[in-house]
């Protein structure tokens, strides 16, 4: 079987820079499912995993534009601290979560203060070009239900 739209695909991976420092990685034993062609996944990244089958490996470089965007110079703001969500005392480098009109976002303390923080909403990779070692390790039709919720459900997925 292969990566087809409508189909849910497990698997593990290990992100990179340009200089290889590993940025992040699948945990053991906790590979990431999703449900092809249904925006779920970073375009770039979905491209390269269409067609492949259980046990492909190969690593994919993507170009900024690929991956997370351009940084945005404009995206540092001010934000009240009772916004921010994930820790109790904020320091800068630290990613946070901050509900907005498009959903939950990511954003990274730039600067603490008592009441306001200064915080960049560029994802934490804008601008990089980022290198994916990924290994398909299963891949199954999806459900009725995963097509029309719009994503994988169960290990891995979204758990409803």
């Amino acid at each position: 079987m292969q990566i087809t739209k409508d189909t849910v695909a497990q698997f593990i991976y290990t992100l990179k820079d340009e200089a290889g420092n590993e940025l992040e990685s699948t945990e053991a034993g906790h590979p990431v499912a999703y449900l092809h062609g249904h925006d779920n996944m970073l375009e770039g990244l979905e491209k390269e995993l269409d067609g492949k089958s259980v046990g492909d490996k190969f690593s994919v470089t993507l170009a900024p534009a690929d991956a997370y965007g351009e940084r945005h110079e404009e995206s540092v703001q001010r934000v009240p601290v009772k916004h921010l969500q994930g820790a109790k005392k904020w320091k800068p480098g630290m990613i946070a979560v901050v509900n907005t009109d498009q959903g939950q976002r990511q954003v990274t303390v730039v600067k603490a203060g008592k009441f306001m923080v200064t915080v960049d909403t560029n994802h934490p990779f804008a601008g990089m070009t980022l290198t994916f070692d990924i290994e398909v390790l299963d891949i199954r039709q999806a459900t009725a239900e995963e097509i029309a919720h719009g994503h994988a459900h169960g290990v891995g997925g979204h758990q409803h």
